[in-house]
This record gives C-alpha cells, sequence and structure tokens, in this order.
C-alpha cells in the first residue's frame, strides 16, 4: 500500500507544510474543527439518500477535514489522460451511432454494444452538437505508486459528486484561512462557470438566442437531488421537474408565473428510460412527453445525450485504451485495470478459481451495489456469488484487489491512513475543461477498500498545488 502523505519514514514534500501545522495545532483542534465542519455540513444540508435500508433515507456524507494533495506535475499527468479518455469516448459514441467503423475494424465486439442496455437505438444517425454525447465526464482514478495512476471506470452519463468537491473547498477555506494564504492551492470555484459555459457552447442548431439553460431533476427523492438544486442554484438557470416542461410546436418550454418560456440546453440528471414516455418507458412520469422528437430536429440540446451510458458499461471500459489508439492515434497515458471479462471461457474460468483474490462487478452497476470484494468475502458469499456469474457471465467482470493507495484520515483513535479513490470532473462542449481539483472519496472503515458514499464512504477535499 502507498502512503501518499509519507515515504520511507518520512513525510513526502507536498504534505510537509500540512504536517507541520497539525502537529503545531494538536488533535484537540483537529477534533474540534471536525465538528465544526459537522455542524457545517448539517446547516447547510449538504447529504445524500439511502433507500431500502430503514430508518430515516437522509444521511449526513462523512466529511475528514485532512486533504488529500497532488503536486502539480501529478495533476498534469492526470488532466492530461482525462481529457485523452473524454475525447476517446466522445468519438466511439458518435461511431457507434453512425458508421461504427470500430466495430467494422473488428476491434470492439458488436453483440457488446447493439446488444448493451445502454445502447439507445432512437440516437442512431442523430448529430448531437458539436457531435459530443457526453458532456460532463467523471474519471475515477486509483493510485498504487508514486507514479502509478489507474483509470477504475468511466461515467459518461450523470456522473455526481461535484457538489461536494465545491462545497468541501468552502468548509476547508472557512475552518483553515491560514493554510490557503499560506500555500498555493489550485482554486476549484469556477467549475459552475466552467459548466455553465460549457452548457451555452452546445446550443442547438434554432438556437438564435442567449440559450436559456434548465437542470431537469426528478424530484426531491432523488439521492442526489441536494446537488441538482446547488448546481442551478450555483449557475443561475432553473431548477425544473418533468411536469415543468412541455413541448408545442417544435421546441421545448418552460411554465412560469409570466407564461412559457423556451428551454434551448437541458442538463438532465434522469436516466434514459425515463426523458421521454412517447420514446422510451411509457408510464413514465418524470420526463416530457415529444422530447425526442425536438431534440432530433435540433430544437432543443441534452446533456448528455440518450445513449451516451453504452460508454461506461464495465465490459466497453476494457476497450477504451483500443479506442484512443484507433481514434486518436495514441498511447494511453492513463492505463486501465487488468479486467477479465467473464463473458471470454477463459476469463471465467480464471475468475471462478480465483473468486477469493478477485474484485467482481456488475457490468451495468453503480454505487458499490452487487459486487464481491473477494478477500472480505466469506466462502459461502463466494460461493453465492459464483452461481450468479454462471447464470449469466456475460453480466460480470473482474479486476485484481488493488491496493489502493492511502491518504491521512482523521478517526475515532486519531489519524490513520485510509483507501481513496479520486474523481476529476472533464466538461466538453466547445472544448475540453478540468477543473483543477475533484472528489477524493475515502473508505472510512479500516482496510476496506470501497469508498462509495452509499456504503460508508466519505468525502475530502483535493488540493492541487500551483508551481
Amino acid at each position: 500500500m502507498f502512503n501518499e502523505m509519507m515515504m520511507n519514514d518520512e513525510v513526502r514534500e507536498p504534505y510537509r507544510a500540512l504536517v507541520d501545522w497539525m502537529e503545531a495545532s494538536g488533535p484537540e483542534v483537529l477534533q474540534q474543527k471536525r465538528l465544526e465542519a459537522e455542524t457545517l455540513f448539517r446547516k447547510i444540508g449538504i447529504t445524500f439518500s439511502v433507500y431500502g435500508e430503514g430508518g430515516d433515507p437522509e444521511r449526513l456524507i462523512p466529511f475528514d477535514l485532512i486533504p488529500r494533495i497532488f503536486t502539480a506535475n501529478e495533476w498534469r499527468k492526470i488532466e492530461r489522460g482525462v481529457k485523452q479518455r473524454a475525447r476517446a469516448l466522445n468519438t466511439f459514441l458518435y461511431d457507434v451511432y453512425h458508421n461504427a467503423e470500430i466495430i467494422k475494424a473488428g476491434i470492439v465486439p458488436a453483440d457488446l454494444v447493439f446488444r448493451n442496455a445502454a445502447f439507445e437505438p432512437a440516437m442512431i444517425g442523430i448529430d448531437p452538437p458539436r457531435k459530443v454525447y457526453s458532456h460532463i465526464v467523471g474519471v475515477d482514478v486509483v493510485r498504487v505508486g508514486p507514479d502509478d495512476f489507474y483509470v477504475l471506470e468511466d461515467n459518461c452519463r450523470t456522473p455526481s459528486g461535484v457538489s461536494y468537491m465545491l462545497e468541501n473547498r468552502e468548509i476547508m477555506m472557512r475552518m483553515f484561512p491560514e493554510l490557503f494564504s499560506k500555500l498555493r492551492i489550485e482554486p476549484v470555484e469556477s467549475y459552475p462557470d466552467m459548466l455553465h459555459k460549457t452548457l451555452k457552447s452546445i446550443a442547438p442548431r434554432k438556437c438564435d438566442r442567449e440559450p436559456n439553460i434548465v437542470v431537469l431533476t426528478p424530484g426531491a427523492m432523488n439521492s442526489a437531488y441536494y446537488e441538482h438544486s446547488f448546481l442551478a442554484d450555483q449557475m443561475g438557470v432553473e431548477l425544473v421537474e418533468g411536469q415543468d416542461l412541455f413541448v408545442s410546436e417544435g421546441r421545448v418550454f418552460m411554465r412560469t408565473t409570466q407564461g412559457p418560456a423556451r428551454v434551448d440546453v437541458i442538463y438532465r440528471r434522469i436516466d434514459d428510460a425515463y426523458i421521454d414516455p412517447l420514446c422510451f418507458r411509457p408510464d413514465s412520469v418524470l420526463g416530457v412527453p415529444g422530447l425526442m422528437n425536438v431534440y432530433r430536429s435540433g430544437g432543443v440540446a441534452i446533456c448528455s445525450a440518450p445513449g451516451a451510458g453504452v460508454a461506461d458499461d464495465k465490459a466497453i471500459y476494457t476497450y477504451v485504451p483500443d479506442m484512443i489508439r484507433f481514434y486518436l492515434g495514441q498511447e494511453p497515458i492513463l492505463n486501465n485495470v487488468p479486467t477479465w471479462k467473464c463473458a471470454n471461457p477463459d476469463d471465467l474460468k480464471y475468475v471462478l478459481e480465483n473468486l477469493g483474490d478477485l474484485v467482481v462487478k456488475e457490468v451495468h452497476g453503480s454505487g458499490g451495489y452487487g459486487m464481491l470484494v473477494g478477500p472480505a468475502s466469506t466462502k459461502e458469499e463466494q460461493a453465492t456469488y459464483a452461481e450468479r456469474i454462471k447464470a449469466d457471465p456475460n453480466d460480470f467482470i473482474a479486476q485484481p484487489t488493488l491496493a489502493l493507495s492511502a491518504c491521512p484520515t482523521f478517526v475515532e483513535s486519531g489519524v490513520a491512513p485510509r483507501h481513496v479513490d479520486f474523481r476529476p470532473f472533464c466538461l466538453v462542449g466547445d472544448d475540453i475543461r478540468l477543473t483543477p481539483g475533484g472528489l477524493t472519496r475515502v473508505a472510512m472503515r479500516e482496510g476496506s477498500l470501497v469508498v462509495n458514499s452509499s456504503q460508508g464512504g466519505g468525502v475530502k477535499d483535493t488540493w492541487i498545488m500551483a508551481d
């Protein structure tokens, strides 16, 4: 396990000023600051929701006040790698909904795309503005050594967590102004402006004015509703539900107290199946009837485009390095984690024989649900999971249990290392933009590798040190 703060019993340079401050302050001050942070989270209402477990579904996300720190050089590598993947993934999406050249070349199997549950036939032949399908790409990056970064998965639909990135920084600046005045830490507060600029840049071809942008939410019961309302507020745009919008004469309108207002760009935070009951699920009450017809005709832009999820399927993930070579003519800057595809008979045999050493995931899974962490599982759990894999091998992939890097984390017993991952948010429109920061998720339980908030994980502020 690579300890990001310590190497050879010495504090690594990026953490030296922080460690000096922590030692000078003492554990009592850290504990006081921790309680202050929790109070602020409660006052602001920074929560997420978990349903089906009983009790109050509204949860306060655990916040760790010891930041994760990257040097400028480390960040440059991550930034270049993430932008490269975002470019390749969007090119892949345009390709599979048009000429499918990568499939004709025998690089990606046709069945993996066209029989994928996330592939939307309704998108075939549609040219979204600027040929961009995934406008917000969340790339989950893990670290296993000083210079060793891997991509764990891509999120091309509606990656969540950016509100935590922004609120974490706001709270840290309130509590530790002396550190921010002393250290050169790259700011992250420009993200809402960058997002707004990206959304404006994808205005549909029929838009002949300053585009009117809205954030479409499923409603207050959604687990990420706080983030939906936060981003709408930060951008200064309306937060709407499906019932607030309607289609008329080939355009989308929003109901307002001053009468209908035309909508040009929809940042949607609802799943594909619920966007338009006339095109997808007919029982959906969350979407807008007729929306897809307006989208096809160039009357409205949707961020991210329906069908973008086919690019972040965990089976498709294994082909992203090949996409980079095929479309961009480059070698991947950030490598994939080695992955076994259970659809392959040889891989399936290996996975079933080594379940105790692997992490096995559903190809359409998310949130840390439906996965098996082999070293932390019992023989009985492995046997039960093996039957699930055998029943439908196409639905599973497996990866080695990586020794994820650890960062100092303030826990009940004091400061101790805990495993972390990292999700930077890449914006794709007229340009590819990346805020110098991201969401560091931390496994609060000792020894745990699961960082998802729904599974007990917490969050940290991420500091990118300026040159």
